[in-house]
C-alpha cells in the first residue's frame, strides 16, 4: 500500500521518544513532526537521520483506512493502548 496525499496522520498521531533532526526529545502524541513538508510528506524519509520507529512504521489498510481522519482515530487510539 502506498501512503495517501496529504495525510501524515503516522507522523502526527504517535509519540515518537527517539530524537527527530529539529526534535531532540522526540514528539507527544498527536503533534506534527516538524519534518513533515506541506504536503504532509517526511522530509527525511529514507534519510539515516529518520527514526528507526517511522522507518518501521509501513502503511497499510487496517492503519490507514479511508481516510486521514480515520487513520488519526485508530493511531491515537493505539497510542493510548500502548502508552506506558
Amino acid at each position: 500500500m502506498d501512503c495517501r496525499p496529504d495525510c501524515g496522520a503516522c507522523c502526527t498521531a504517535p509519540s515518537i521518544t527517539s530524537p527527530i533532526p529539529g526534535m531532540p526529545n522526540g514528539k507527544p502524541a498527536n503533534t506534527p513532526c516538524v519534518q513533515l513538508d506541506a504536503q504532509q510528506r517526511c522530509k527525511i524519509f529514507g534519510s539515516p537521520l529518520r527514526p528507526k520507529v517511522c522507518a518501521g512504521l509501513q502503511p497499510s489498510r487496517e492503519m490507514c483506512q479511508d481516510t486521514r481522519q480515520q487513520a488519526m482515530t485508530w493511531l491515537l487510539e493505539l497510542e493510548a493502548l500502548t502508552a506506558p
